[in-house]
């Protein structure tokens, strides 16, 4: 059995990749992680766990030959919760499905978990094995110090620089609020006094041609481009672009191949920008990033790519 850890509002990516399993006959077993709660019953012990979830369908760690960590979300609250239980309450499911994910870490996984969760929480080791790995990386500065913010724009930005906020990404597909990427310029910069309480990443902004959306799965590139170069997120674009499939030159694979095998990541969404300068730039992966846009318009098959990467690595355990 495949284990698929997921959110219970995500669709079309995962019911096509369930679909797939279920045409060479492989059960798979849905976990909604913000179900992940007072709705199901879950017991761990140093090597097992059994689960049952809100629909009485019962799951043990002995079935489960490999896991696809599709997306995770934050545990529900229970909305008549007491506000001073709210804390225990998240503190005690969270480490609850920690627990419960460990006992699965010696079987494949797309992606290992503390390989994902390492990468994703860290923006500047991205963009340091990035540039390790011969892909150019804009200046970056993450930071609250409002004069280092300042001395970095003067140095480095040419008039206009971009911020964005770390922990706060683009959710589409049903998901979470977009957090789009922000513009700052000389006079912008003067009301950045309140960046104390919100750091920031800070990059010069790059005058681009397009962007790209790249989903990389164990080698294989499945690229969608978008002629945005006027925002500076294509999420703010996307209902008036359309993707065109796209082509990356060989050094961009060879560079973010190397790249993410040394993260020891099997899949990931990777954004770039080709910049006006003819130059590639990397700005990010995540390992959970959104590609089921790429799948419908473009019909790249990144959905079963990913089954049959999963299943030929349980195989080879096995």
């Amino acid at each position: 059995m495949i284990l698929c850890i997921t959110h219970s509002k995500d669709f079309y990516n995962i019911d096509i990749f369930f679909e797939y399993l279920a045409s060479k006959n492989i059960p798979c077993f849905r976990l909604n992680s913000d179900r992940m709660n007072h709705f199901q019953k879950i017991s761990v012990t140093e090597d097992s766990f059994e689960l049952t979830d809100e629909s009485g369908n019962t799951l043990h760690s002995r079935d489960i030959r490999g896991v696809w960590h599709r997306k995770a979300w934050s545990v529900s609250i229970p909305e008549e919760l007491d506000e001073e239980y709210r804390k225990i309450f998240l503190n005690g499911y969270g480490n609850l499905r920690y627990n419960l994910i460990t006992v699965l870490e010696d079987i494949p996984w797309i992606n290992p978990y503390e390989n994902e969760r390492k990468i994703d929480n860290n923006k500047m080791l991205q963009l340091k094995l990035a540039g390790k790995n011969n892909l150019i990386v804009p200046e970056t500065i993450f930071s609250n110090d409002e004069e280092k913010i300042r001395a970095f724009f003067y140095e480095f930005c040419g008039g206009k620089a971009v911020a964005k906020l770390h922990s706060l990404t683009a959710k589409t597909m049903n998901g979470e609020n977009i957090i789009s990427t922000m513009i700052i310029e000389e006079n912008t910069l003067e009301n950045i006094s309140d960046i104390t309480y919100c750091p920031m990443i800070f990059q010069p902004y790059i005058d681009k041609e397009y962007e790209l959306r790249i989903v990389y799965v164990a080698g294989e590139f499945f690229t969608g481009k978008i002629n945005n170069s006027e925002n500076a997120d294509w999420r703010l674009a996307q209902g008036n672009y359309m993707w065109s499939a796209y082509e990356l030159p060989e050094n961009i694979k060879t560079g973010l191949t190397s790249m993410m095998e040394e993260m020891g990541l099997y899949i990931g969404a990777i954004d770039m920008i080709k910049g006006k300068d003819g130059k590639y730039y990397f700005l990010e992966v995540n390992p959970q990033g959104e590609w089921g846009m790429l799948q419908k318009e473009l019909e790249f098959p990144i959905a079963e790519r990913i089954a049959d990467n999963l299943i030929k690595r349980i195989n080879i355990h096995e």
